[in-house]
């Protein structure tokens, strides 16, 4: 049935019957929206494999396991296992940013004023 086909008495339980499946449809996509927030996902644990699919240059086994002996990567030990926290792998891919001329020559200058400030 069309929006603006009007509806006879008989065919009025039809027309419901569809009008609960569609809302039914649409409770369906808002819980599935509602129940990936960005907050549950930033605060989501991933184990070895699923840092490997998430991290955007998809390093293999060995480059991870470098990374976590060395210090670069934020990691949490459970016995032998490791585990990434990904707001804490998103806010260390991020901090690989490189600055503009324009941004580091303001923070330049805001280190300076803060300097002078410091010694009047």
């Amino acid at each position: 049935m069309s929006s603006t086909e009007k509806i006879t008495f008989d065919q009025l339980p039809q027309a419901v019957t569809e009008l609960r499946q569609e809302i039914s449809g649409l409770r369906n996509l808002i819980d599935a929206l509602v129940s990936k927030s960005p907050a549950d996902a930033a605060d989501q644990w991933m184990n070895l494999d699923q840092l490997r699919e998430y991290h955007p240059d998809k390093p293999a086994r060995s480059t991870v396991y470098e990374w976590v002996c060395q210090n670069r990567i934020p990691v949490h030990k459970d016995g032998k296992k490791l585990r990434f926290l990904r707001s804490e792998i998103d806010q260390w891919l991020s901090g690989g940013k490189i600055k503009t001329k324009e941004e580091l020559e303001t923070e330049a200058m805001n280190r300076i004023t803060a300097i002078k400030r410091t010694i009047r």
